[in-house]
């Protein structure tokens, strides 16, 4: 095996490295350093003191100049790409600003002008460089190399050149290079910087495991299930990255007034310049100077900025707790549906139920019976499916082949065996192949589970049957998520579920659900979604997004649960939760409406702003320094309100709860107890 791979520790960026990459940053600080020194020797100057120690004026005037000479390069260069794009946007307000001020004698103030414009401007990038931190973390997340065996030999390759069925080797603080499943060795991956979970996860023989989590204890080897670049990591990166680009519908508006708004701007202080110049009889540099004041302080800088600061800061918030929202209109679905529709399996449940008993009510053999239900469910993707599958694989029993296939969504799985039907699935689907003998036996031990909120179903074949019982834990959180969901205002909320009556009344009272409804099929659920539209408004759907999609598409805010692995969660729901915990759903529900209301806040206080600014130029109370001051100040503080998203309060989640050991204990199994086989004829407790 080859030696651990070294990791160059990164070298330390010279502090001109640095200001070469904030360029921008450094620039406007010297030109701000030369306006601060050269306004100082012009006032020196004109106040007359200390007249044998003071500097020639024109020093200072040339160093006025040479500031905005500075703040023109960069000014100037952005509305000349406005403009060669057929663009009439702030830049060139900004630069027309500056410019007629320095025409008009005012050097210092168009200096001051563009000084903080292009200062501001350099705030905004590095906010935004900020808001970006999550992408940046999971393209660190993204391995350089890794141990693939080939021809009985490990070798250092690059995660991208390792194909489907490949067995990587993933040591103990090294992450897994893409998605795949274990096949050898246990481990406890830390998986935070993807899904949020504080706790790590324990893994082994048979789990997936996802590109990008961290092996912090022991050895694993992985068969690779997806190439690195359909790894879940690189389709999460894709999507924050494509987030990012989507607008709220307040910013949509915005973008699409803003050169209408700029043009206006400067026709309106044309008017006011003819009607002081023409009208009021005013000095014409008067008249100017005010237009020129008016040009800057109406133009929409914090306007413009107050959306997406806001948007972009609660996106990289939530995918650092491992939430994808997947733009700023997800984020405005999110923060104002009124009631919920909730799935049951794998989403209030872990989707992942276990067989804790075969029980043979009428057959000669058990384990010829579970042969018989994993032939049945080859080839299908439903929890129970897998679950059988599992645990003929764990016996080691080989499933039976079984002819001409056939699923009924909600109701079972039928085939064909010797000659004979063969069905699986819930009694109402199996009954019709069981003797008339065994019906009240088989309805009476389905029910007894189902009241005790297990899961069950039944197996005929000829004059044989056979019930198998399963548990799904439930995820964490689930009532606390409904807890906050009531104190948010959201009611009702409600549990559409394919499962029977018992097993959804008993879960459904240990949440706190306003109403549940069982044993409905996929177009069921649709239709209660669309009438709780009607009824109470925007509906979001809350699912695991493999089995929900249709309902997730139809509803007013879409919320994938778990969807770290999955297609149709990233594909279908407005947000992607990818840890296991129901409390990041409040959570990020909560998060999008701060957001909503940050947004508000800086919308009304741009507005606000540009509104007193320009009665109070127009009222003769601001002068042009001091409606520079006022305009770019409130950019910046917009921009600092937008970014106090990135601080919000990450939420409290755990790692879904251990699988319960299974221990020898008589002859049947519950949970804690043994999933050894019964014996022909063995009847079950209770």
């Amino acid at each position: 095996m080859p030696p651990l791979p070294t990791h160059a520790a990164p070298s330390n960026v010279g502090w001109h490295t640095r200001i070469a990459g904030h360029h921008e940053l450094a620039a406007a600080i010297l030109a701000g350093a030369l306006l601060a020194v050269g306004f100082g020797m012009m006032r020196l100057v004109d106040s007359g003191q200390e007249p044998g120690l003071h500097p020639p004026a024109t020093t200072g005037q040339w160093m006025v100049w040479i500031s905005l000479g500075i703040g023109m390069i960069y000014g100037g260069r952005a509305a000349w790409e406005a403009l060669r794009d057929w663009q009439f946007n702030i830049d060139v307000l900004m630069v027309l600003g500056a410019g007629f001020a320095a025409w008009l004698g005012h050097v210092e103030e168009g200096a001051l002008l563009l000084f903080l414009f292009v200062l501001s401007g350099a705030l905004e990038d590095l906010a935004m460089k900020r808001t970006t931190s999550a992408v940046a973390a999971l393209n660190s997340m993204i391995p350089t190399e890794t141990l693939v065996q080939r021809g009985g030999e490990w070798m250092e390759i690059k995660p991208d050149e390792a194909q489907i069925d490949d067995v990587v080797l993933v040591r103990p603080g090294e992450r897994v290079p893409t998605d795949g499943v274990v096949v050898r060795g246990s481990a406890e991956l830390n998986q935070a910087s993807l899904t949020g979970e504080s706790l790590p996860r324990s893994v082994g023989p048979g789990d997936d495991v996802f590109a990008g989590t961290i092996n912090e204890t022991h050895p694993i080897e992985v068969r690779v299930t997806r190439l690195a670049s359909d790894s879940s990591l690189q389709r999460v990166l894709n999507l924050v990255l494509s987030a990012q680009e989507r607008r709220q519908p307040v910013q949509q508006l915005i973008d699409r007034l803003s050169m209408p708004y700029s043009v206006s701007v400067v026709v309106i202080c044309i008017i006011v310049f003819a009607v002081l110049r023409l009208g009021l009889e005013w000095a014409w540099a008067d008249a100017a100077y005010t237009a020129i004041t008016l040009l800057i302080v109406a133009s929409p800088c914090a306007l413009i900025i107050a959306t997406p600061t806001a948007t972009l800061s609660s996106i990289s918030r939530a995918a650092r707790a491992g939430v994808l929202f997947k733009g700023g209109e997800s984020i405005e679905r999110l923060a104002t549906f009124r009631c919920a529709a909730l799935d049951k399996t794998g989403t209030l449940t872990m989707g992942k139920p276990r067989v804790q008993q075969v029980h043979p009510v009428a057959w000669s053999d058990a384990s010829t019976l579970l042969a018989l239900a994993a032939g049945l469910e080859q080839g299908s993707t439903h929890p129970f499916a897998e679950a059988i599958i599992a645990e003929a694989q764990r016996r080691g029993v080989e499933p039976t082949a079984c002819d001409r296939l056939s699923f009924q969504p909600g109701l079972g799985v039928s085939g064909m065996y010797e000659g004979s039907e063969v069905r699986l699935g819930r009694f109402a689907h199996v009954k019709d192949l069981m003797p008339i003998c065994l019906h009240a036996r088989v309805h009476d031990v389905m029910e007894v589970l189902h009241e005790r909120g297990t899961l069950a179903v039944a197996l005929a074949w000829r004059d044989q049957a056979g019930v198998f019982v399963l548990r799904d834990e439930p995820r964490p959180g689930g009532a606390e998520m409904v807890r906050e969901f009531h104190g948010l205002g959201i009611r009702p909320i409600v549990m559409l579920t394919g499962d029977v009556q018992g097993v959804a009344q008993r879960l459904s009272a240990s949440l706190g659900l306003d109403a549940y409804y069982a044993e409905l099929h996929p177009d069921e659920k649709l239709n209660f979604v669309e009438k709780m539209h009607t009824e109470h408004g925007r509906v979001g759907v809350v699912g695991d997004g493999v089995n929900d999609a249709p309902s997730l598409a139809a509803s007013d805010a879409g919320i994938a649960i778990g969807g770290i692995g999955s297609d149709a969660a990233l594909e279908t729901a407005d947000v992607v939760l990818m840890n296991e915990d129901l409390r990041a759903v409040s959570w990020a529900v909560r998060l999008a409406r701060q957001t909503r209301r940050t947004i508000r806040t800086n919308l009304i206080f741009a507005l606000s702003a540009i509104a007193l600014l320009a009665v109070g130029t127009l009222a003769g109370w601001i002068n042009l320094s001091l409606g520079v001051l006022g305009h770019e100040g409130g950019t910046l503080l917009v921009v600092a309100n937008g970014l106090r998203l990135l601080l919000y309060p990450a939420p409290k989640i755990e790692p879904p709860p251990a699988a319960p050991p299974m221990e020898r204990h008589g002859d049947h199994a519950e949970p804690g107890q043994s999933q050894a086989v019964e014996e022909p004829g063995a009847v079950m407790a209770g």
